[in-house]
């Protein structure tokens, strides 16, 4: 089905939405930090039953975003255990079974995969994922995956042993990806890359690069997601980023930021005019549901300094956290407030 032509300011969610309980065990999962190697227990359906019960979760997913009245739906994420696992594990090069360690953006330690050898992407990782959501509505879809500096991050180097090189590695199976998502029928791409704030020193020195190096050259748009971390995990949050204008010159087409909960100042995203911004409208640390009318007020206080031609209306982060019928009535009160918006502009 082809994508309906967006609006002016077009709503979507970051990424991931709340899994029904019958599907995975939410209070074990919300109870440990996002898992970077598998974590197959967290599944409450046996594994033959799995695939069927994910097609089955992902079609409430994307009704889900339909009924709210959002013009961009994604699958949910449905099939992950976390936003980076599913694919990271993916991939050759790493040994998952034998897992490293590294701190987490807490400072806590964390099993992570460990890179063993050429990191390489034996086939595509979710082009049916995208298959199955175009195929399931007529709406602008889009797909996420991780970005190659958060993955290299996320990973006990044991072949590289350099940092940049290993990004860049990791830059080339993304690239090879989205190039597949693309072809698969997506609209728009995302790559999430959190540890650019989590580790600015070190994305200073090559994260602009291998972000470049993984969108250059992409069929299509590709945003860039940068938050602080979960709001379930994350509670407190910096008055602003420590990485923003170095992706003014890299070739995202849109920069995906968090407001709400941050209360960030909108002007610190004028080193990005020329870009599209997600803007980030929906505080994810609170299960209670917005009025539009708080949610517009979000959006009104940045449009002087933003493209508005180019703003999408999103939520801080992924859903993935809350309770369903929260993550429902947020995501209504954000397609609300981008109709009272809209009829102002």
């Amino acid at each position: 089905m082809p994508a309906a032509p967006l609006p002016p300011l077009p709503t979507s969610i970051v990424g991931s939405l709340p899994q029904p309980d019958w599907l995975i065990d939410r209070d074990r999962l919300a109870h440990r930090f996002p898992p970077r190697v598998r974590a197959a227990e967290l599944w409450r359906i046996p594994p033959e039953l799995l695939a069927g019960a994910q097609d089955d979760a992902t079609l409430l997913a994307i009704r889900s975003q339909e009924e709210a009245g959002l013009d961009v739906v994604t699958d949910g994420e449905i099939r992950r255990e976390s936003y980076s696992n599913h694919f990271a594990t993916a991939l050759s090069g790493v040994d998952v079974d034998h897992p490293g360690s590294i701190l987490n953006r807490s400072g806590k330690p964390i099993p992570v995969p460990r890179v063993v050898g050429d990191i390489g992407r034996p086939a595509p990782v979710q082009a049916d994922d995208v298959r199955f959501l175009r195929a399931h509505t007529d709406r602008t879809v889009k797909m996420t995956v991780p970005g190659p500096f958060t993955m290299a991050q996320q990973a006990q180097d044991e072949h590289y042993r350099d940092g940049r090189a290993l990004a860049l590695a990791y830059a080339d199976v993304v690239r090879a990806e989205i190039a597949d998502l693309f072809a698969a029928g997506a609209d728009v791409v995302q790559i999430d890359e959190p540890w650019l704030q989590a580790r600015p020193e070190v994305a200073r020195q090559y994260g602009a690069e291998a972000v470049t190096r993984a969108v250059e050259g992409a069929p299509g748009p590709v945003h860039l997601h940068l938050c602080f971390g979960y709001a379930a995990m994350v509670s407190e949050r910096p008055e602003g980023y420590s990485f923003l204008p170095e992706l003014a010159d890299t070739p995202v087409d849109t920069v995906a930021v968090e407001t709400a909960q941050s209360h960030l100042d909108p002007a610190t995203l004028r080193p990005l005019r020329g870009k599209g911004i997600a803007l980030g409208v929906l505080d994810l640390s609170t299960p209670e549901v917005e009025t539009p009318e708080v949610v517009a007020d979000r959006v009104r206080r940045a449009l002087d300094d933003v493209d508005v031609d180019r703003l999408v209306l999103t939520s801080d982060c992924g859903l993935k956290y809350l309770p369903r019928e929260s993550a429902a009535g947020k995501m209504r009160s954000l397609a609300l407030a981008a109709q009272l918006v809209r009829a102002e502009l």
